[in-house]
């Protein structure tokens, strides 16, 4: 058994664990909230935008962002983190991209990665890598940023490079779970979209009041109500991009803090058994000293 002295140190060296996992914790709790609120600032917005979708929808169905092309190719988006500590929210990301190679073995992939650890598996994995946006992808995830990577996709896409743009990520259901999803980006359907601009403002608008034909703004459009779609397309496209790589952020701030939740307790459980331990080994050399000085006194008592 250990000396006393050296469970003391052992002790020391847990509870500095302890207080170093849980301020990453809270740090985590704190980036994972400015995530989520994020997320739904943009509400006003998307009604506008909402609006406008309405009206152009019947003019969609002809557009390029809706058709699938002749290429046997496809672009994968790998969304991880930068970092470690986060429990299983990169090998989850992995799993669900070796699924979807199995399940799709007819496919080629080619992959632009966001996160080191998503550059890192398609290194390991000798795949092809297009584009690596990693140093990029920071918590503060800049509109510019991801508006930017978003019309990287686009215009692969467009270009006929690619059959399909897939997205793969960790979607964000609430603090202690996370799905990894692979979301087919690129090409959409209008009904998809709808139903995306839908999810984010039905609970707070009287949606039915809002697109009455009265309550939009009729206008004259010049040259065309197709190059007004061609300009809103995109910047829906980026919205949900953009709603991509927060749903991302928010779930690895989740999953890290939840993984520093749990080193915290296992340290406080280790550090409360240590304690245990060193009361016993001290309590016995205090003993074993008293023994010795008894005896000592009472061999002195026959001199």
């Amino acid at each position: 058994m250990a000396s006393w002295k050296e469970i003391k140190r052992k002790i020391k060296s847990i509870k500095n664990t302890w207080k170093i996992t849980k301020a990453m914790e809270l740090i985590s709790t704190v980036k994972m909230k400015k995530a989520q609120d994020l997320a739904i600032s943009k509400r006003e917005f998307v009604l506008e935008i909402l609006k406008v979708f309405t009206r152009i929808e019947p003019f969609l169905k002809d557009m390029s962002f809706f058709k699938k092309n002749d290429q046997w190719k496809t672009l994968a988006v790998l969304v991880t983190s930068n970092k470690g500590l986060c429990w299983g929210y990169n090998i989850n990301v992995f799993k669900k991209v070796n699924s979807y190679i199995k399940e799709n073995s007819n496919e080629e992939l080619d992959y632009i990665t966001l996160g080191k650890k998503a550059a890192w598996f398609v290194w390991r994995t000798w795949n092809n890598l297009v584009a690596d946006f990693s140093s990029s992808f920071t918590d503060n995830i800049d509109t510019m940023f991801s508006r930017n990577v978003s019309r990287t996709l686009s215009n692969d896409f467009l270009s006929w490079k690619y059959n399909k743009v897939v997205v793969f990520y960790n979607h964000y259901v609430n603090t202690i779970k996370q799905i990894p999803v692979a979301r087919e980006f690129l090409p959409i359907e209008a009904s998809e979209i709808k139903k995306y601009l839908y999810s984010l403002v039905e609970d707070h608008y009287d949606l039915d009041k809002e697109l009455e034909n009265k309550n939009i703004a009729w206008y004259e459009i010049e040259p065309s109500i197709e190059d007004l779609a061609k300009h809103i397309l995109p910047m829906i496209f980026d919205m949900m991009f953009y709603d991509i790589l927060l749903e991302a952020k928010a779930s690895e701030h989740s999953s890290r803090m939840i993984a520093m939740k749990n080193a915290k307790d296992n340290a406080a459980k280790i550090a409360s058994e240590l304690t245990l331990v060193y009361n016993k080994a001290r309590q016995a050399a205090i003993t074993r000293e008293v023994s010795e000085i008894t005896a000592w006194v009472e061999s002195m008592k026959d001199i």
